[in-house]
């Protein structure tokens, strides 16, 4: 097998310490993703709720061997994931990758000085903090990088509580049927 010498930039990229932690699928509705993810592939549901700002309900399954899916479905009225259904022809799919890094401010710096276009960079809430590198810049697939912060204990609600729109954060309002 023949293996590429390292580049110094790589290197430098290795840095972020990043670890894989998830893929994100998005769809009109969540309910059209669960007899895929939840039902056929049993994924056991973790925990969920509805992001006010970014217009957006999400879930995570996990699977044996630790890892996870978030499926994400838009609010009623958001834009949030239109261009993302345009492309899709509004059928969604994969979303997201999302990467866990210790240090975002480090993160953004070595990305942005090796000339990595970013966006939607968010170190509002200490909970959550993240940027996401361009599809442009990933072959076409969105990259997050987020760094996970301390949370608060709290009861998690269960996949019936995120539907019915009584998630964390939720607006009351039950997802589509």
């Amino acid at each position: 097998m023949h293996v590429s010498p390292e580049l110094p930039e790589l290197r430098q990229l290795r840095e972020l310490n990043a670890v894989f932690d998830h893929t994100a699928v998005a769809a009109p509705r969540i309910r059209d993703l669960l007899p895929i993810y939840h039902d056929l592939l049993g994924g056991t549901f973790r925990s969920g709720g509805d992001h006010q700002l970014g217009g957006y309900r999400a879930m995570q399954l996990t699977y044996p061997g630790g890892s996870k899916i978030e499926l994400m479905e838009p609010l009623a009225g958001s834009t949030f994931f239109d261009s993302f259904f345009e492309l899709t022809r509004g059928r969604g799919g994969v979303h997201h990758l999302n990467f866990h890094v210790d240090d975002i401010d480090r993160a953004v710096s070595l990305l942005t000085g090796r000339g990595y276009r970013l966006h939607g960079l968010n170190l509002g809430d200490p909970r959550w903090r993240e940027v996401f590198l361009h599809p442009k810049e990933a072959h076409g697939v969105l990259v997050q990088l987020a760094q996970p912060g301390p949370r608060d204990s709290e009861p998690l609600p269960s996949l019936d509580d995120v539907l019915a729109g009584r998630g964390r954060r939720g607006n009351g309002i039950p997802s589509p049927a």
